[in-house]
């Protein structure tokens, strides 16, 4: 039996609900050397052992009170206590002095580092939340900022002042800043489940317009347990903590959208899919 195998096998027993197994995903499992190990895998069984994966590192922010917001870290990437510090960090690095572009999503934990890059002078290109307009990014031009670097780089913000443009307004993007909820030392990460970081990054990928990728997190996202990884998953290739800074290898990136694993409900959701289909 693979070792895939028995990694979803362990990460099964975590999971108590019964799975219906229907639609099989080629899956990966990428260890801290990386070396790759296949497997084919329900996908229902694929989201199960993922799903257990975010809500121990949800339960455990809440355990630790390391989320800045009221409540429970659950449901939402964390905005977690020490994300300017994480910036900083980030900023010290040469990749991060190199960068004159720079896509980022427009979570809280990442807002540190969006203001960072445009008081530096860097283009930012910022995600509109749920991917939800047909232009579906936020053009931030630090020459033409009309309010503070800090306030241009909140999302609130942003959807006021700057211009939306679509995939071929972009310029090739020297760095990805993602926000996680949990990402392991091979670079494998998660997100909260409704997939925009990965609908994100593959229309780049496959136009060849991105280089580096980069997720913030809080030490206590990043996690030694082994992370399902589908053809539709990108891994980062460092993850900056306030702690420190992981460099992950090999890099892998998403040919392009497969739209295979895109459901309905996501295309309707989403206009950039929409419009992307239909160029098909």
């Amino acid at each position: 039996m693979s070792t895939v195998s028995n990694a979803v096998r362990k990460m099964r027993r975590w999971h108590a609900e019964p799975v219906v197994q229907d639609v099989y995903d080629r899956v990966l499992i990428v260890d801290d050397h990386g070396v790759t190990r296949s497997d084919t895998v329900a996908r229902t069984e694929v989201n199960a052992c993922k799903d257990t994966i975010r809500n121990r590192v949800w339960d455990l922010l809440d355990r630790h009170g390391a989320d800045a917001e009221a409540g429970s870290a659950h449901g939402r990437i964390p905005n977690f206590i020490g994300a300017d510090a994480a910036a900083d960090r980030l900023a010290e690095l040469q990749v991060w002095q190199d960068a004159a572009v720079v896509k980022a999503v427009p979570d809280k934990a990442q807002l540190p580092a969006r203001a960072r890059a445009l008081r530096e002078g860097k283009l930012v290109y910022m995600a509109v939340p749920k991917l939800a307009q047909p232009q579906p990014f936020y053009l931030l031009d630090p020459a033409e900022l009309t309010v503070a670097p800090e306030e241009a780089a909140s999302s609130r913000v942003a959807a006021s002042i700057a211009r939306n443009i679509g995939l071929d307004e972009l310029r090739p993007v020297d760095l990805i800043i993602c926000g996680s909820v949990a990402v392991n030392h091979a670079g494998v990460r998660l997100g909260k489940g409704a997939g925009y970081s990965d609908i994100e990054v593959a229309p780049l990928a496959q136009a060849g317009l991105i280089s580096a990728d980069t997720t913030i997190v809080h030490s206590l996202q990043v996690v030694d347990t082994d992370i399902l990884e589908t053809r539709h998953d990108f891994s980062v290739d460092l993850i900056v903590t306030p702690d420190e800074v992981i460099t992950c290898s090999p890099p892998r990136r998403p040919a392009g959208l497969h739209w295979d694993d895109l459901s309905a409900q996501q295309i309707a959701a989403m206009p950039i899919l929409q419009s992307l289909q239909s160029g098909r």
